[in-house]
Parts: structure tokens; sequence; C-alpha cells
């Protein structure tokens, strides 16, 4: 009787916390689906429109020619692309060093990761343009495609200028291609950089910018007003529930990263996060929907299914 009094209680208390903060959270696909697919390449967004996201999360580099190519890293590393040769590179290759032609030798789609055990190999990927990921959605006949949004990441770091242009550039090189392809009340520009930040608002007020964060900032809320950030993106162990219900009633949205786990998830959900960004888009959007299900039973019922998980 005890475990049942027990069960009904954490229920309750469970379901009531749950319904306060049951509304629709974003699925950012991190790198498109990094756990799926080789990450930041085509195959890998377009796996992402496949399973529904409702953004697509990649981060932007500069070729030496001026042109916005996807790539986490500054450089092409060995540990996700072969050389033009098809052999496995022996040292980073600084993308800024490459003009686009040169750096689409690259093959990043062969290699597979392994932290992702479930990512599946696409040969042949090159390092896609950011206007080719604007074309693959423009074009594509997903459902998700017609609305997707887009966080794209500056990947600009002060103290290493030499890989990266300055962030007045880079901010007008984003803002001018999201305007050429129609994206620019589509896209939310993060950068743990404020400085291209501020650019990008200052050239175009419609843009979404998003501040990333990976300390224990003392006030999140200051640190967005700072970079005229509508979002903060915190790693997730930097934050809990008092730090969400405070950049909310600062007016500004929360997008933690990265969440592949279903501890976490819940944590992040009971704490009202406005978007989670993940590795499984497609993992979170089943599980978040069958969260939605579950909390729009009866309050009985609810107990009674948990009543049956324990036992």
């Amino acid at each position: 009787m005890k475990k049942i009094m027990i069960i009904v209680l954490i229920s309750a208390v469970s379901a009531l916390s749950a319904q306060e903060n049951l509304k629709h959270i974003d699925v950012h696909g991190h790198r498109g689906t990094r756990g799926t697919r080789p990450e930041n390449t085509l195959a890998a967004f377009r796996e992402a429109l496949r399973v529904g996201v409702d953004v697509l999360e990649m981060d932007m580099n500069v070729t030496g020619d001026g042109v916005i190519v996807i790539s986490h890293e500054k450089s092409i590393v060995p540990e996700i692309c072969l050389g033009p040769d098809g052999k496995k590179l022996t040292h980073p290759v600084p993308i800024i060093s490459l003009k686009l032609e040169e750096l689409k030798q690259y093959d990043c789609g062969t290699i597979k990761n392994d932290r992702f055990p479930t990512q599946i190999p696409s040969p042949g990927e090159k390092i896609p343009t950011l206007a080719e990921v604007f074309e693959l959605v423009r074009n594509s006949t997903e459902p998700a495609a017609a609305k997707v949004g887009f966080n794209i990441e500056t990947k600009i770091v002060p103290g290493e200028s030499e890989m990266s242009p300055d962030p007045e550039t880079f901010a007008k090189l984003v803002v001018d291609a999201a305007a050429k392809y129609g994206m620019t009340e589509r896209i939310i520009v993060q950068s743990f950089d404020w400085r291209t930040l501020k650019a990008v608002k200052k050239l175009e007020p419609k843009i979404r910018i998003s501040q990333l964060t990976e300390a224990n900032l003392m006030d999140l809320a200051a640190v967005a007003k700072a970079s005229q950030a509508d979002i903060i993106s915190p790693e997730f162990k930097w934050i809990n529930k008092e730090v969400v219900d405070h950049l909310h009633a600062n007016g500004i949205q929360v997008a933690p990263w990265t969440l592949n786990d279903k501890r976490d998830i819940d944590k992040a959900v009971s704490w009202g996060v406005d978007a989670i960004i993940t590795d499984y888009p497609a993992e979170l959007i089943a599980y978040l929907k069958e969260c939605s299900d579950f909390f729009k039973m009866s309050w009985w019922r609810q107990v009674e299914m948990s009543w049956f998980e324990v036992n």
C-alpha cells in the first residue's frame, strides 16, 4: 500500500509540474542530425527535414574567397574528412586558406564518427555552402521544409582573428545571404562571440540573435541585454529552473545545448525551456510527442500508466 501511495503522489506532482510547462518546444537538429548522419552535410539536413525538425542548427565558416560554408571546425579535420586524394588527412587544413573550388575536393561523409554508433556514412559528401542549404530547403518536398528555421553559428574567436573574417564582414555575408534567399525572418544567428551578434542586429533588426554560453555566468539576462540577444543558448549543465524563469521574466527565450539523454530532457521540459538542441532530433520529436500525449490523458490514467511502468 505504501508503494502505491508513493507512486500516486509522485505521479500527481509530476503531472501538475509538466502540465504547467506543457507547451511546444522547438527541436533543433544539431549539425543537422549528427547522431545519425555526417555532421553539417546536406545528407544530415535532408534527414533532419524528413524527421520533421523545427530548426536546422549548423555552423558557419568563410573560405578564402569569401563564401560562407557549413563546418563546425575552422579547419577541415582528419577526424571527419578525407583529403582530395581520398586518403586520410595528416593535419587540419584551415578553411580560410582555401578557395571554395579547393574546399569542394574534400570528402566529409565517408568517415563515420565513432562517438555516434548509429551514424550512417554518406560517402562523397562535401562541405556545403550556406546557399546550398537554403536551396535544399527551398526545393525540398518534405512538409517540415515549408517553415523550418535555421540556427546558424558564426565560428569566430577574438584570439584567432587569422582564421575568420572580421565580425562586421562575417555579419554582412550572413545578412546578405539570408536576404537573397528570403530567409531573413526564418534564421537565428548564434555565437559565443557577441561582436558578430551586434553587427548582425545592426544590419538587420529582423534577424533573431542567440548568445551562446558555456560558463556559470552571474546574470544571463544581463548578458543577453549586452549582446542584444533574443535568446540565450547555454550549455545545459549551467542552468536550472531559476535561471530559465529569470530569463523568461526578462523576455529572453532559452535554448540549451546539446541534450541527448532523456533525464536531461525531462529536466529541461520541466523547467520550461523554449527549445532543445540535440544530436538525435527524431528521437526527441518522438519522445516529446509521447510526453504530450501522456499529459493529455486524465490524471488517473497517468497514475495507472505510471504504476504499470514501475511494475
